[in-house]
């Protein structure tokens, strides 16, 4: 991979897509590289030219000895821009790379046509906690964190182990003076009280399961930004790798659409919750007779209603369970259990709301529920 002198550092970097599209950088975590972007990379390709790059102290580029700030890494990217001559693009920051898509989005907005911020926050962790970790590193080195950063990465759900070694791969084997002074940056950042001035297309995502930033942290930032949207993916940290197919489409929405209107917004969330097989042939069966209803169900549930930040789509999934349970809406039943691999709703989950049912709305609307949910879960797992 190719290497260019920017902000007076070697930054490794990769250009890939057809010149003729516009540009999209994306820019990873700590304790990761370029690569964490690899599955979304085929899925992008057809549709965007993708910058991706070595943070600072990471993968190939330079390790410079000083603690790094936030400010230091954006200018590392206006400068990877300015020596690659592009002068707008499309800004993907996951974690940190997310801190670094705000500061530029306010120092540098310029220079971004749309953002996108995945996992992150505007302020991340305590003073505390990432000072104990630069030590730690200091002292140890990285591999003694790798359990507690899998755990944080990944859902227990996640079974691709190949995938989750090259990740430990990454991490392991990466900079410990590098990740020290990237933890110092990550550590210092808050744009808390400056989210409000970033005036570009914006889409957050957040990980339901993700506990390094949560999704409170990605509802926050959604609703300080004006007219940003959110997305919640049933991902922990690296929605990118956990979930690249339902990331790229929510991703893909913004691009091709920057400001997303209720409908766009709408589609996004019904995607991630029922999946994009299931709503391509709703699409595809559409006549001029229920067009109209199509679209007034996209905007109004999906674009309304499941894209508010009070609840999760966990919990807006097993809601939504109970009362066609209790209604005796068998078909949209069944098609909202089968959603639950999508929302993060477990069997166990499931069964308790419609024991709720039993009491509330009556055994015989339960029993037909249970029937429903069994069958569902049979066709899944035969």
């Amino acid at each position: 991979m190719p290497t260019i002198v920017a902000n007076s550092i070697p930054i490794n970097y990769q250009l890939d897509g057809d010149t003729s599209k516009p540009v999209l950088v994306l820019s990873h975590s700590l304790g990761t590289d370029l690569s964490m972007w690899d599955a979304v990379l085929p899925l992008l390709l057809p549709h965007v030219q993708v910058l991706r790059y070595d943070t600072r102290g990471h993968g190939q580029s330079s390790v410079t000895s000083e603690p790094y700030s936030i400010d230091l890494l954006g200018a590392d990217v206006i400068a990877l821009l300015d020596a690659l001559r592009l002068q707008e693009v499309c800004f993907c920051g996951l974690s940190m790379g997310g801190l670094i898509g705000q500061w530029l989005a306010i120092y540098h907005p310029e220079r971004i046509k749309s953002l996108i911020l995945s996992n992150t926050a505007a302020k991340i962790g305590t003073l505390e906690n990432w000072s104990q970790r630069i030590d730690a590193v200091h002292r140890d080195g990285l591999a003694p964190l790798w359990p507690g950063v899998e755990e944080r990465w990944f859902t227990k759900s996640f079974s691709d182990k190949t995938t989750i070694d090259q990740v430990k791969t990454v991490f392991t084997s990466s900079s410990a003076e590098g990740y020290a002074n990237a933890c110092a940056a990550v550590r210092d950042a808050d744009f808390r009280e400056q989210l409000s001035e970033i005036a570009l297309p914006t889409l957050v995502i957040a990980g339901t399961y993700d506990p390094a930033t949560p999704l409170a942290d990605g509802a926050f930032l959604a609703d300080t930004i004006p007219g940003a949207l959110l997305v919640e993916l049933p991902t922990a940290h690296l929605a990118s790798v956990e979930a690249p197919e339902a990331f790229v489409s929510a991703v893909l929405r913004l691009l091709t659409q920057p400001e997303a209107t209720r409908y766009e917004a709408g589609m996004v969330v019904r995607r991630a919750v029922l999946g994009n097989a299931h709503v391509d042939r709703a699409e595809a069966g559409k006549t001029n007779f229920d067009s109209d209803f199509q679209q007034y169900i996209t905007e109004s549930a999906w674009g309304s209603i499941w894209t508010r930040p009070g609840l999760t789509q966990r919990e807006r999934s097993l809601i939504t369970i109970a009362i066609l349970a209790a209604l005796g809406h068998e078909e949209e039943l069944a098609m909202h259990i089968r959603a639950t691999r999508n929302t993060g709703a477990t069997p166990d989950d499931i069964k308790e709301v419609l024991m709720h049912t039993a009491v509330y709305a009556g055994v015989p609307a339960a029993n037909t529920a249970i029937r429903i949910a069994k069958q569902v879960f049979s066709a899944e797992n035969p």
